[in-house]
């Protein structure tokens, strides 16, 4: 599970406060899609536990396609 620790640090532990601001959707189009890339995934699904969810999944063209919702209160 050494990539699931990966993927918490970068979103737990932000080098600057900027990066603590980092949105859902570009989390997911960034660190996320990156780490999908790199372990040749073909299917990953993730949520955040606040109601921010995302689905990657390989193409037959090897692309990636990214479906993800985004919840805020306010």
């Amino acid at each position: 599970m050494e990539g699931l620790e990966e993927l918490k640090k970068v979103l737990e532990d932000p080098k600057t406060p900027e990066q603590n601001k980092i949105g859902w959707a570009a989390f997911v189009e960034g660190p996320v899609t990156n780490f999908f890339t790199e372990h040749q995934l073909e299917k990953l699904t993730l949520e955040d536990g606040k109601g921010n969810k995302a689905k990657l999944a390989k193409t037959k063209d090897n692309g990636i396609k990214i479906e993800y919702t985004s919840t805020m209160l306010l």
